[in-house]
């Protein structure tokens, strides 16, 4: 069994926060059989679908509206919701460690003081547990894919480390926030079926993300 880099993690107790089941009707969930090409279709990696942009419209009369333009003008108005720091950090906080079977909250690598909202912008950024941990980039991949999966798709999302807590930030950060080599790396399907073992516990809170 190949050593850990950190064998003995400090874990923390997590804060006590407001269940996310009201928090779940603002956020989209994660959709079931997304492929990699799916994740990066708004990041401009991948042409729109033929099919659906040959799709013909609605036929609907002057004046008149169908109950499908009603449906999409509901779903508008959702997603234009604003969201706050906790409900973003909610989730990933579950999210789990490549190395140990503890969550990114207990191991204190992932904060709402660490989460920075703006106008259509997301940016996180992340404590890895030691300054030389190998796992950083499939740390950072996950709350990626996760936010990617989540969020409206109007958010941009930005995932970096926290300055100073790691010897090779600026090499991370560069790989994190590349759209190519993202899209590359998920590609991979050792790295994705990581990153999807890291979400498997995402939805979940407390206890239950350990237990599993």
């Amino acid at each position: 069994m190949p050593s850990l880099d950190n064998a003995n993690p400090i874990v923390h107790l997590p804060p006590s926060l407001p269940s996310s089941t009201a928090r779940a009707n603002k956020i989209k969930s994660t959709k079931a059989g997304v492929t990699v090409q799916d994740l990066w279709a708004e990041e401009g990696i991948q042409l729109v679908d033929a099919d659906f942009a040959k799709s013909p419209a609605s036929p609907c009369s002057p004046g008149q509206s169908s109950e499908g333009d009603e449906d999409r003008e509901e779903e508008e108005e959702e997603e234009e919701e604003e969201i706050d720091e906790e409900e973003v950090y909610d989730l990933l906080r579950s999210i789990t460690d490549p190395e140990h079977p503890l969550t990114l909250e207990q191991l204190a690598v992932v904060s709402a003081a660490q989460i920075t909202l703006s106008k259509n912008h997301v940016l996180v950024e992340f404590t890895p547990t030691i300054p030389h941990c190998s796992m950083a980039t499939l740390i950072g991949l996950s709350l990626r894919v996760r936010l990617l999966r989540s969020l409206p798709e109007r958010y941009k999302v930005d995932i970096k480390v926290k300055a100073g807590t790691h010897q090779s930030e600026n090499a991370v950060n560069k790989q994190l926030n590349d759209k190519e080599r993202v899209a590359a790396a998920l590609e991979n399907s050792h790295l994705l079926g990581v990153v999807e073992g890291c979400l498997s516990s995402a939805g979940r809170r407390g206890g239950e993300a350990i237990q599993g």
